[in-house]
């Protein structure tokens, strides 16, 4: 885009913040049913007058018509604004490059996903050498006419002859897994229906796969039941999937998951156990060679990471962070598993140690040092050979392989550079770029810095603020703070052509790496957990304050944005300070923090929130913070967004159907708080490029008109 066409996109921003946009309410909220549903936690009495709009909105009716009702609203208000065509259109272009994914292999076979532009989903190729003619193995684009059916996994035999993948239908978490003939591409007859949150793992002969499964969901509660009672399971090829056989299952555990794996040298089936969303698991292994011997445990205990990452024989290796709070590589032998006969083989670092690989002989080690990657080369015996070097400070990922690879593949990325796929040779050491995102803007005309500031108990945080050059600190310029803040999950530099549309509005773009993220290790992750959760929000609402402090915007210019629990980072930070913001867009968040844990995968989240049912100090802690019991009777609150899915079953859209209710109940102010429901769509994966490229618009405009940004 020439310089030209971004001044045609650039908002001509107002000469003082201190304006009022709106000087009566223009928007009439759908009337909702309130209830006198009391519910009663430790002897106190709590509130939940709209505890009916919980129902699956796909079954009741009543729910239905509320969801239509709030949409009708929702949408003549977006479609009535101006910017939102001429912005659809510019995300459009900017969204129209090819994408990559990092290349895969398997018998012998490259893999990669590509993506046209806008097709809504990448194709999955294959090809016997990178250079060489691609195959279409699969095209989920062809599954659905309005692209709601995606790719939800895929694992191939470690023959390559076969390639089992999953289905994914409008967004829902549940799978339907069928299995393709690679060379041929023929379908086979092999169907499983019901799977979640399971890997699939192929045994040595290629005759089969392992999986774990939950029971068949009642069809009235697919979208709303709690999942439990998980089992290991095996298929064999060309057979029912009724006839599948129970490989493990502890009647007495129904809460504990699995993840399963089998090692590259076809010998042993490994079991990752797991009770919720920490990184604490327990590790069982079964020797495939006698096919009657049950899984035994190695770890018996739910106290610390462990990431299996190869094996020797009967020598296993992990990532963990037992005694390692940024983690470190041990090699545990089956034979002697005891703690006090483990080796170390690469020690804790200073950067939290995020994954660990073997290839070609060597541990392939990804660290995270202030929120960006650096890559460790380590022998056997854990001597540092060597760091990859990488293009620039970004995000780097990838690094897998087996153990004969001489080469191993990466993606890096930051906020203004976009994707770019490399080849790196462990002989050589030499990296090869494969391909390069071509989109059409100029990234030397932006500037990323990362900056850290004080949060309001004395710690330092990290921020990384993105933007065009020439924009001046003048504290007038509209601005988009992003946040996440827990399950131990980094957000780091990353490129986003949805983003650039924004900054050539003339936006301001902030990432704050907030306590409850793993940017800096287990001790950033606990600190934003549970009792301590409330360091999560005052890290933002310092994020905010720096902002607005350092001249970079002020409260009439400044929203604030985040999804699942960054919707919940939002959702609370709004209650706890509306004048701070002018704009709140909660997406897909946990908005009722007492019952979030009554629903499909909210019981996992215990690890991170605690339970109202835990204690009277754990209830009235979350209480105190719950976005739905804090919204207040004739306070303003920020012009707020909300959106949701009505297939969402990782977060139910009740939590945001209530939240929106009572905030519009609530609300004393002029500026419009909606709610925008997607149908046909879960939590975010599997969504097609039309309907993020829509949604994103909807959200710009939005923006824009409630920023004050001049048409």
């Amino acid at each position: 885009m020439g310089r030209n066409a971004r001044q045609i996109m650039r908002i001509a921003l107002p000469a003082t913040c201190l304006i009022g946009f709106a000087s009566a309410r223009s928007v009439e909220y759908p009337h909702t049913q309130r209830a006198d549903h009391i519910d009663v936690y430790h002897g106190a009495e709590v509130a939940d007058p709209y505890r009916w709009l919980e129902e699956d909105a796909r079954g009741s009716e009543r729910v239905r018509d509320w969801v239509n009702a709030q949409n009708k609203v929702t949408f003549e208000y977006l479609k009535s604004l101006p910017r939102r065509e001429p912005i659809r259109k510019r995300l459009t272009e900017l969204w129209d490059y090819e994408k990559y994914s990092v290349p895969g292999k398997a018998g012998g076979r490259y893999c990669i996903a590509k993506n046209d532009g806008l097709q809504n989903h990448s194709v999955i190729y294959v090809m016997d050498s990178l250079d060489g003619p691609r195959r279409i193995l699969l095209d989920p684009n062809k599954w659905s006419k309005d692209g709601t059916t995606a790719l939800g996994g895929l694992s191939f035999s470690e023959d390559g002859r076969f390639a089992a993948y999953g289905i994914q239908d409008a967004g829902s978490d549940w799978r339907t897994w069928k299995v393709r003939n690679v060379e041929t591409g023929q379908e086979l007859d092999d169907t499983l229906k019901y799977l979640k949150f399971t890997s699939v793992a192929w045994d040595p002969q290629s005759r089969g796969f392992f999986y774990a499964k939950y029971p068949d969901p009642d069809p009235n509660e697919q979208f709303t039941s709690l999942n439990k009672k998980m089992k290991v399971m095996y298929h064999s090829l060309g057979t029912d999937q009724r006839d599948d056989v129970v490989v493990f299952y502890r009647l007495d555990q129904p809460e504990w998951g699995y993840d399963v794996e089998v090692t590259d040298d076809g010998r042993y089936l490994i079991l990752t156990i797991w009770i919720g969303t920490d990184d604490r698991y327990r590790i069982m292994y079964k020797d495939l060679d006698q096919p009657y011997a049950m899984p035994i445990d190695l770890i018996d205990n739910f106290e610390s990471d462990y990431s299996f990452i190869d094996n020797d024989g009967p020598v296993f290796f992990f990532r963990t962070d037992s005694e390692a709070p940024n983690g470190r590589v041990v090699a545990i032998d089956t034979r002697k598993p005891e703690r006090e006969s483990w080796r170390e083989i690469v020690p804790e670092a200073l950067e939290p140690l995020r994954s660990a690989d073997v290839v070609n002989n060597l541990f392939v080690c990804t660290y995270l040092k202030d929120v960006t990657t650096r890559v460790r080369l380590y022998t056997m015996d854990g001597r540092h050979l060597r760091d990859i070097e990488l293009p620039d400070l970004g995000t780097a990922a990838g690094f897998h392989g087996k153990r004969r690879d001489t080469e191993t593949f990466y993606s890096f990325q930051s906020f203004a550079v976009p994707p770019s796929i490399y080849r790196y040779d462990l002989v050589t050491s030499e990296s090869e770029l494969l391909e390069r995102a071509k989109v059409d803007f100029d990234p030397d005309e932006y500037i990323t810095e990362q900056i850290f500031y004080t949060s309001k108990d004395g710690t330092r945080v990290p921020m990384f603020i993105t933007h065009e050059k020439g924009i001046h600190r003048n504290g007038l310029n509209p601005t988009l703070l992003y946040g996440y803040g827990g399950f131990n999950i980094s957000i780091r530099p990353a490129f986003s052509a949805l983003r650039l549309a924004w900054m050539e509005m003339g936006g301001i773009y902030a990432v704050a790496n907030i306590r409850g993220g793993g940017e800096y290790g287990q001790r950033w992750h606990e600190s934003g957990k549970k009792i301590h959760k409330q360091n999560v929000f005052d890290d933002f609402i310092a994020a905010a304050e720096y902002l607005i402090d350092s001249r970079y915007t002020c409260p009439e210019k400044l929203a604030i944005l985040g999804r699942s629990n960054g919707g919940l980072l939002v959702g609370a930070c709004m209650t706890q300070r509306p004048v701070l913001y002018a704009v709140a867009l909660p997406a897909v968040g946990v908005m009722d923090m007492l019952r979030f844990d009554e629903f499909t995968a909210g019981r996992f989240w215990v690890d991170d929130y605690g339970s109202a049912k835990d204690s009277k100090e754990m209830f009235e802690y979350l209480k105190g913070y719950s976005p739905y019991h804090n919204l207040k009777p004739g306070v303003r609150y920020p012009a707020t967004l909300i959106t949701t899915a009505d297939t969402d079953d990782r977060v139910v859209p009740g939590h945001s159907f209530k939240f929106a209710a009572q905030l519009q109940h609530c609300h004393a102010g002029d500026s419009p708080v909606l709610i925008r429901i997607e149908t046909r769509a879960g939590h975010g994966s599997g969504k097609p490029t039309s309907m993020v490229i829509e949604e994103q618009a909807d959200i710009y405009a939005f923006l824009a008109k409630n920023l004050g940004m001049a048409e």
